[in-house]
């Protein structure tokens, strides 16, 4: 359910609504915002952008900036009421005891969106570095014909290697695994692994350094290549 320019009584209705029926409602305005509680903070008025979630959540958002620049955590009540003509977002959280109340004195925007409550709230991340490890445990060739895998997170003072094995001459190789195209510093920890295994083993053993990921800069390739190392191109 969409409303533009509502009046404050209507506002107020399908806003307490939406609350009540654990609703997303989103509202954009002309307001001003008050904080009482760990610490006090008053905004004038402006406009900005209110979400209301169905966990207690409130974030209050200006045109600038990624983060809110007042919110209240989940398990929060909120009520919306009128208040001499004009609505009222109380927040209210009991422990610690703070509060924030949002008076809009002119809502131009709101809508109110159904949830399915907590089902679908499972994040699922893919495409990961560890599917890229897998996948190289699965099908080692996909580094180079002959490449076996020996450890994965194998510690060395500079840190864990993602992948350690050798290659078909019987060579160490050790893979630094990125999920995403990269740059000069990724070239930069893999010559530190590089190098703290060099200290660890035997003196004379050759060590390659390989690059995984989807691509790299031009700076990375050059620096890849004035080390010695290598690059293969693999998404997770």
């Amino acid at each position: 359910m969409v409303l533009s320019e509502p009046s404050a009584e209507e506002a107020r209705n399908r806003l307490a609504e939406g609350i009540e029926r654990g609703a997303l409602a989103t509202l954009f305005g002309e307001c001003t915002v008050e904080y009482d509680g760990r610490a006090a903070s008053e905004l004038g008025p402006g406009e900005r952008h209110v979400m209301c979630k169905p966990d207690g959540t409130v974030l209050v958002h200006t045109a600038e900036g990624q983060k809110p620049v007042n919110w209240q955590p989940p398990g929060c009540t909120q009520e919306a009421r009128i208040e001499d003509g004009i609505l009222v977002l109380h927040s209210r959280r009991s422990n610690p005891d703070e509060e924030l109340v949002v008076r809009f004195t002119r809502v131009a925007h709101l809508a109110i969106f159904e949830t399915d409550g907590a089902e679908g709230t499972t994040l699922s991340v893919t495409g990961t570095e560890e599917d890229m490890k897998r996948r190289i445990l699965e099908e080692p060739d996909l580094i180079e014909p002959g490449f076996r895998p020996l450890a994965t997170e194998r510690e060395t003072p500079a840190g864990a290697v993602d992948v350690y094995g050798e290659d078909r001459e019987g060579a160490v190789v050790i893979l630094e695994l990125k999920r995403r195209r990269v740059g000069p510093d990724a070239v930069g920890q893999l010559s530190r692994y590089v190098e703290a295994l060099e200290r660890d083993l035997h003196a004379g053993v050759a060590i390659r350094g390989i690059l995984v990921a989807p691509s790299v800069t031009d700076r990375a390739r050059r620096l890849l290549a004035k080390k010695g190392f290598e690059f293969v191109a693999l998404s997770p």
